[in-house]
Formats: structure tokens, sequence, C-alpha cells
């Protein structure tokens, strides 16, 4: 019985795999499908930047430069270096080669991994044309399409699908576009170097290629060039040659501004015309400039080089004009070819910003009755939240005590910004936030919670410069274009549209670009040397995610907006690397690259937008008393500060904020310059910081003389506000001095006589 039963089953295992046999030759006999090796649509559209100079040449579905070239059409050198290198035994087998999978069986238990998965051309050409898994099961039907190709083409048919389909990096896709692509020749007449190259391109093309690694590409070409030696298809002589000839210089095709460019390609629709089959479409203009986005991409660069040592690997860069919304320039990573991450766009690409929303925290704060003049407490608290107890801490791990609201944004302290999300709600500057343009933040209230004014949700970089650039722009949001077109006519397209709506008052925007432009505010929490004291109008913020992430960096002018990044695309975080010193140098390299081609502008003051400026109290930031430490500062014109009750000798109490300080044990009241006294401040003088005795200045090139300027700064225990500014004996009427050629003495003078002076060369 059981020899009855396992006769029985043998019987019908052997039925089994005569039906699955006769099936499967069943499925291969049958026609292959009609359009399964149709040349794929070569509608290709070309690129140009504002001023018509060729960006790219590509299709625009996909992005891919293909050409199409028959297979008599293809240089044999490139044909037998392909084979030699893919598939040797390519004419002795049925598409999958026996030999061959015993072998990488057997290398692959040897090594105790796959170090060779023994596909063949035929078996490439079928994942190109039926993408699949990579798996074992993958694999199974690889080699299942592979059988029923050959059944149904020639090997000289296969060669031709596999040389047009096979991408070889940069973009291109076949070896018509690629040989074009780098050495600007035709794929029929290259040298058996230049074929050699190609073929080595096959296993890694955005590794291997000379755009991405010119070392490596020599080294995987004299590779290539020993295997034909090894397999009789070249002379010892031919190889040597081929092995000494130079790498050829990038070819006709452009590929400039390549994340960009891919960003466009994603973006066209049918719309545009790119519909038809085997035809070109009229030249699309974009507002790109291609001569600084060259520039933008130069300091991309450096500034990775610059911090490689501290784990900076990547930066990005982003150029948009304020009036339009055009991009000017759009750097998504240092190399789009390199192999680790150079392809990945970190200008659209989610991360942690840090302190760069705050700006728009303090807008939504100056909308409900603040003003930079308003004192918030810097001071240690928990705050009871849905996610348990939460206790804010500055970036120098200290707490600053009462803060002018001016002081707390230029200076990044991040307390007061979560006690201020507290005061006016989460919800609130969520909803701000997307009024900015911030889609990204895309969970509720709840989710974010007071760590949204700190950055705990990802944005983007474009959308960080679009919704600062709403800052130069009154308050006003209006949607970035890449469209020359959309750029020229941007009064009227944004005229009554949905897409222009309002983030924050035309005041509140004044009065936050007036913050991030004072380089005094800015000393408490950068120090007086730092890279954004520009030679015109320019409002700056920084951020800096958890452990040193990700660094930001924004700069605003009247005319155009930059924000940079800095960073690791695969998030591993930097070592001591901050947005002052990260992105920062980035941002001052770039925002004087663009200065030297689009006016910098003025941007608008509080005054021009209803505000006037009072002395108040810095100690309560109301009216000052009679023995109160002054400031002056922009409050709304109709707005009237309250009385400050504040007395030195104690015969009123002390504002709240100050008793909540003040029983704080790490940090003594003392120290705070906001509370010495007249006979203190009289000890204490007054002390030029910047401009240094001895500093050399040189006017930049290119850059309007109204705004060659120089920010003069002092420190008294008043304040910078009661200090009078003299150059050469001439008074200024503020602290910003004019540029002119020559040796000049700077003079400052506080309210109590004392004087500091200092000598300066402008070349």
């Amino acid at each position: 019985m059981r020899w009855a039963d396992g006769r029985t089953g043998r019987r019908a295992v052997a039925v089994s795999m005569a039906i699955a046999s006769a099936v499967f030759a069943g499925w291969l006999a049958l026609p292959l499908p009609g359009d399964l090796l149709a040349p794929p649509p070569s509608a290709s559209v070309s690129l140009l930047d504002r001023l018509g100079r060729p960006l790219r040449r590509a299709r625009a579905d996909d992005g891919a430069d293909r050409r199409w070239v028959p297979l008599a059409e293809i240089d044999p050198d490139v044909v037998r270096a392909v084979i030699a290198l893919e598939d040797n035994r390519f004419y002795r087998h049925p598409g999958v080669d026996p030999v061959a999978a015993a072998r990488a069986a057997r290398d692959n238990l040897r090594s105790g991994r796959v170090v060779s998965g023994a596909s063949t051309i035929t078996m490439q050409l079928a994942r190109l044309v039926r993408p699949g898994p990579r798996s074992f099961a993958g694999k199974l039907g690889q080699a299942a399409w592979a059988l029923r190709l050959e059944a149904h083409r020639s090997k000289q048919e296969i060669l031709e699908q596999y040389l047009n389909r096979v991408p070889l990096g940069g973009g291109t896709q076949g070896v018509g576009a690629a040989a074009q692509r780098y050495f600007g020749a035709s794929p029929g007449r290259l040298s058996l170097a230049e074929s050699a190259s190609l073929a080595s391109l096959v296993r890694a093309p955005s590794r291997d290629n000379p755009l991405a690694d010119e070392a490596r590409a020599t080294r995987m070409r004299g590779r290539a060039l020993r295997r034909l030696r090894a397999r009789g298809m070249i002379t010892l002589r031919d190889s040597a040659r081929a092995a000494a000839e130079p790498l050829a210089e990038p070819g006709g095709t452009p590929f400039d501004a390549p994340h960009f460019t891919t960003m466009v390609l994603g973006a066209i629709d049918g719309r545009d015309g790119h519909d038809g089959q085997n035809a070109s479409v009229a030249p699309i203009v974009t507002s790109l400039d291609l001569a600084l986005q060259t520039e933008v991409e130069s300091e991309v660069r450096h500034t990775v080089a610059t911090l490689a040592d501290r784990g900076a690997r990547h930066a990005a860069a982003v150029v948009l004009e304020n009036a339009t919304g055009a991009v000017l320039a759009w750097v998504g990573s240092p190399e789009f070819d390199a192999p680790d991450h150079g392809q990945v766009d970190m200008v659209t690409s989610a991360r942690q910003p840090g302190s760069a929303l705050k700006p728009f925290l303090y807008g939504l704060a100056f909308d409900h009755g603040y003003s930079p003049a308003s004192v918030l407490p810097d001071v240690a608290r928990t705050y009871v939240t849905a996610t348990g107890a939460y206790s804010p801490r500055n970036y120098d791990r200290r707490f600053h005590g009462p803060v002018t609201a001016r002081e707390a944004l230029a200076s990044s302290h991040n307390v007061p910004a979560v006690e201020l999300t507290e005061q006016l709600g989460a919800a609130a500057l969520l909803a701000t936030l997307h009024r900015a343009g911030f889609a990204s933040l895309d969970r509720s209230p709840d989710h974010y919670g007071l760590g949204l004014a700190l950055g705990n949700g990802d944005v983007n970089l474009i959308e960080l410069a679009n919704g600062y650039r709403a800052l130069a722009n009154d308050g006003v949001w209006t949607p970035w274009t890449w469209r020359a077109a959309d750029a020229a006519g941007a009064a009227d397209r944004f005229a009554g549209s949905p897409d222009r709506r309002s983030v924050m008052s035309p005041l509140a925007a004044a009065l936050v670009l007036d913050v991030l432009a004072d380089p005094v505010a800015r000393i408490p929490g950068f120090g007086v040397e730092t890279p954004f004291d520009f030679p015109f109008p320019t409002a700056v913020k920084t951020g800096t995610s958890r452990n040193f992430t990700d660094n930001w960096a924004v700069a605003v002018t009247a005319g155009f907006t930059v924000a940079v990044w800095v960073g690791d695309a695969a998030g591993r975080p930097m070592r001591q690397v901050s947005g002052l010193t990260g992105a920062g140098p980035l941002l001052r390299r770039s925002v004087m690259r663009v200065a030297r081609r689009y006016p910098a502008g003025v941007l608008p003051t509080p005054a021009d937008r209803g505000a006037r400026r009072v002395t108040v109290c810095r100690v309560s930031g109301g009216l000052p008393g009679p023995e109160c430490p002054t400031r002056s500062d922009w409050i709304p014109a109709a707005a009237t500060p309250a009385a400050c009750g504040w007395h030195r000798d104690g015969a009123l109490a002390l504002p709240a904020v100050y008793a909540e300080w003040a029983a704080t044990p790490t940090v003594s009241p003392s120290r705070s310059p906001t509370l010495a006294t007249a006979g203190e401040a009289e000890r204490a003088g007054v002390h030029i910081v910047s401009p240094a005795d001895g500093d050399r200045y040189g006017i930049p090139a290119g850059t309007d003389p109204r705004y060659a300027t120089l920010a003069l700064r002092a420190t008294t225990a008043r304040g910078d506000g009661g200090v009078r500014w003299f150059v050469d004996g001439r008074p200024l009427p503020g602290a910003r001095w004019r540029l002119e050629s020559g040796i000049h003495t700077v003079r400052a003078r506080s309210r109590d006589g004392a004087r500091d002076e200092v000598r300066i060369v402008v070349e």
C-alpha cells in the first residue's frame, strides 16, 4: 500500500511537471506583446535659462536623454566591449546561461553573500522592459522572459534593444545619448577607449561615469580594456594606447542645473505639447540664471569641502526674486552624479528647520499686540503638554532673564519663543505657517505642540525661501515659479488670485525684517563677529535642528531671498556645526554673488508701515520712569506703552517676569545689563565693538555705493540707543556709515560723555 501510495505520488509529481512544462512551452510560443519592444517615445524638450542659454534636453515625462540608434550605426568596439563585460557567452545561450548561473551559485556560496547574479544581456533587457522586484522570484521572472524574448527575436535585435535602453548615468539612456553626453560624439564614431568607458558604465552608471568621479572612471575603463585583452578581442598594443588616452571632455548635450531641470521636467504635462512621438517641441524658457547658478553651485561645493571633516557631506541653496517669485538659482546637492545621495534634491526634501520658523511666530505676535519692545520671560519653566512635561532650553544652555522681543528673535532664544507659542496657541502658529506656504506641515497642532516654534516639524528649503519672501512683500505670500513667462506677468497673475494670501500685516512683516536686520540685537545670541553684516539692508535668520543634523540660513533683501541648507542627506548628524558656522558662511557668499547681478534694494521700514519710534524702559518695555534705563524701539503708531512702575530702590515691585527670574537659582539678576544702575553705566563708559581698531575694508565690486555701508556697534550699560557716532569728526544720523576710501577715525560718545574711538582703512 505504501509502495502504491509512493508510486501514485511520483506519478502526480511527474504529471504536474509535464503540465507545467507544457504550459510554460505554450507561454513561450505566444507572440510578444505588441508594445513590449516598441522604441520609447522620444518627444524631447529643450530647457533654456532666462537669457536663452541651454540647460538640458530630455524627455519631459521621465527626464531621460535617449536617442534610438540602429545597431548598424553603433561602433563595433562598443558592441564587443559590452558583450565582453556583461555576457561573454551571449551568442551561445538561449537567454539564460546555465554555466554562468552555476559559477555564480558557487561564488555566492563561497563568499556567504551575493557577489554575482549571472544575469545575461537578454535577462537585463527583460528587466528593462518588464521591471520587477530584485528578489529570487524576480530573477526567475527575468529568466522566463529572457527565454521568451530569445524565442521571438534574433540576437542582433536583442542587442539593439539593450544598447538603446540601458541606463548609462548623467540622465542618459542608451549608448547614443551617452556618447554625446560624455564625449560629444556619435555612437558610430567612438575610439576604443571611449567604447570601453561606455561598456564599463553598465554596472554602476551613477558611480562610475566620468562626471561623477574621473579617477574611478579611468580605473574602470582600464579594467574593461584588460578584460577585452584577456578575451583576445584587442591586442596588447591597442590596450596600452587606449589606456593612455585622456578622458574626453563632456559633450555638447547640456546638463546644467540638474536638480532644477529635473523638477521642471516633472512639472511639465501634456498641456505643454509633450505628447507626440519622435518629435521635438518649442524650447521652454525658465526663470533660472545659469551664470548665477554656476556661481552658487561652486559655493555649495566649497562649503562641503570645507566642512567635510565635521560631517557636512551635502548642501543646497535656492534664490528667489521677491517681486515675481522667479527661481534664479536652485542647487540640490554638491554633485548630481555623486553616488552618495547626489541625486537627492535637498531643495525639496523635508527636514526639521530648527529656529528658522521663529520669524513667523513673532509676526503673529506683532499682529496680536506685541512689539519689538515687549518684554518676554527667558526663565526656567515646565509646561504640561499632552505628551508630558516639557522644559525648553536655549541653545547656550542658559536663561537670560527678561528679554525684549527684539533680542529674543534676533538672538534666537528658544525659551521666549515657547512662551509666546503657549500664549498665542500652537494652532494659531500652524495656521500662520500654512498661510506662509509650509504645506509639509501636514499634521495637527496637537502633534507639534509647543515645539512647533522650535522647528519640530519637517519643511523643505523652497517652502522656507518662499515663506521668507512674503516678509519682503508686505507679508503677502504668492507661489514661486520656474517659468520666465510667469515671472514676466507676475503682477497680473496674482491680482485677485486665491494663491495670493496674507501671512501677516505689512507692519508686522516690517517689524520682523527690522529685527532680523539688527546686528546689535543679534550680539547676545551670536556674538559680535558673524557672517551677516552685509553692505546693504538684509534680514537674516538661521536654524539648527537637534544634534546638529540640519543647518539652515535665510537672507531677505528687498530684491531677492536666499535660503541655504547644510547637512547630510542621509540624516547623520554633523559635529558641532551650527547655522552660524555651517550654513552662515554659505549664505553670505551666496548673497554677495546674487547682489553682483541683482539689486538688493531697501527693505520697507516700520515707519513706512505705520510705526513710530518711542523711548521705553529696558526693564519692563513700558513708558520709562525717572530712574529707568531706557532704549528706543518701534511700536504701532496708535499704540501707547503702559506705565513702567519700576524703581531701582524697590519702592515698587519688580515686574512679574523679573520676580520669577530672580527666584531662579541658575541665573543671577545682577549679571543682566538691563538692571545696571546709572552709576554702573558711568563706570562702564562706552566701548566700540565693531569696527575694531586697525580693521581694513574693501568696497564690494558691483555694489551700489548707497548700500556699501558699515554697521557701527558699541556697548554701554544703557544700550546702543544712547550712543552718538562720529566719523572723522562728522556726526552721523544713525549707527551705519557709508564706506569711503581712505583712513578714518570712528568715534562713539555716550550720553554721559564717555568716548571711545578706533582707526580703520577703506581700500
